[in-house]
């Protein structure tokens, strides 16, 4: 592993920062640099590209559809998808921390005129109970539920991931009373990794699913947009509505098909890192976190220091963040009490140990 992680890793610790942001951070690998310089490329907007046709082929047989669509940003993914099953005026079930809805910018409104309705949970995963009670009735004067969107793994949940077994119940329920279901499976490939089954598995019976190639599979730009043939159809004029037409970028696919042919199988070294890290964590005075719960590359943790750096003024996880950077670990805060970590090809065994030191450090100093 260590041949091929960027050369920055090995440069000590004074010299560079551990960036524990997000999986977002990574770099593409010497293979992809090297694919990416080389490919053949046309014109995608007229469907002349043949490295993006290969990416989209690869990307429709790993989730075993009829069809795939290479998108710049899983958030363009979603809301392609989103605008694709609704119309204005309709709404949009989802648990109430989807990425879809608290990080979107209010796209599914601004493009679609849908409307979310957020379901609170106390884990993360949505019952089918809650979705069935959350569907309006079809009569002519309740907005129509359209979508129910699942997110798997589930970002601001550590990473969570969805079992098979629950998805298919959301899946009929949602089907019983004629809704669509998408699938945020940003990181669906860590969701197969935890789980020990495979991503087509997971997405089975959803009526479209996104994927990211840019975060923990490590490439450089882009994301999946898969379903049967008139879904990614109808995705693709959907896609040149919303600006996401592309030319020859083929350069960016290349490097699509080398991080879905060679880092799926790396994603569970993430996640016994990020294990080791939250298992760390958890032993400071003021974190709560379970470690049982951190199945895949995302730990997410809560401060209990309002006297954390004594700057009352800021909330304790932004000075939890500022203070970890100075002892050169980067991290985020989230909400007023949460800072979260994640694990990514980047990251080594001597990162970890770095990072407890440095959380420790601080927190002994608060």
């Amino acid at each position: 592993m260590g041949g091929r992680r960027n050369l920055l890793t090995a440069l000590p610790y004074a010299f560079r920062m551990i960036d524990l942001r997000s999986d977002t951070v990574t770099k593409p690998t010497p293979e992809m640099r090297k694919a990416m310089a080389q490919a053949e490329v046309g014109d995608d907007v007229y469907g002349e590209d043949p490295t993006v046709t290969r990416l989209e082929e690869l990307a429709a047989a790993k989730l075993e559809r009829e069809a795939a669509l290479f998108v710049p940003t899983g958030s363009m993914g979603n809301q392609i998808a989103v605008h694709v099953w609704t119309h204005p005026g309709s709404e949009v079930i989802i648990e109430a921390r989807g990425h879809i809805f608290n990080f979107e910018m209010g796209a599914m409104a601004a493009l679609s005129g849908a409307l979310p309705r957020p379901i609170t949970t106390n884990d993360g995963l949505l019952r089918p109970e809650q979705v069935e009670a959350a569907i309006n009735p079809k009569v002519s004067y309740r907005t129509p539920t359209r979508l129910l969107c699942l997110e798997n793994t589930h970002n601001l949940w550590s990473g969570l991931p969805m079992p098979k077994g629950l998805k298919d119940e959301l899946v009929a329920v949602a089907h019983k009373h004629g809704l669509k279901v998408h699938l945020d499976g940003a990181r669906i490939f860590n969701a197969a990794a935890a789980l020990e089954t495979t991503a087509a598995e997971l997405a089975r019976g959803c009526d479209s699913v996104m994927f990211c190639l840019s975060k923990g599979l490590a490439a450089p730009v882009g994301s999946m947009l898969v379903g049967d043939a008139d879904f990614i159809a109808e995705a693709r004029r959907v896609r040149k509505l919303f600006g996401g037409g592309m030319r020859q970028v083929g350069v960016l696919a290349a490097a699509g098909i080398v991080a879905l042919t060679t880092m799926v199988d790396r994603l569970a070294e993430d996640h016994c890192r990020a294990r080791r890290l939250a298992e760390g964590l958890a032993e400071l005075p003021g974190v709560i976190l379970d470690p049982q719960c951190i199945k895949t590359n995302i730990v997410v943790f809560r401060l209990t220091r309002p006297d954390l750096l004594g700057d009352r003024e800021v909330a304790p996880n932004v000075r939890f963040v500022a203070a970890m950077k100075a002892q050169g670990v980067l991290c985020g805060a989230f909400g007023q009490d949460e800072v979260r970590m994640v694990t990514h090809y980047h990251i080594c065994d001597s990162d970890i140990d770095h990072a407890l030191r440095a959380a420790r450090t601080v927190l002994a100093a608060a």
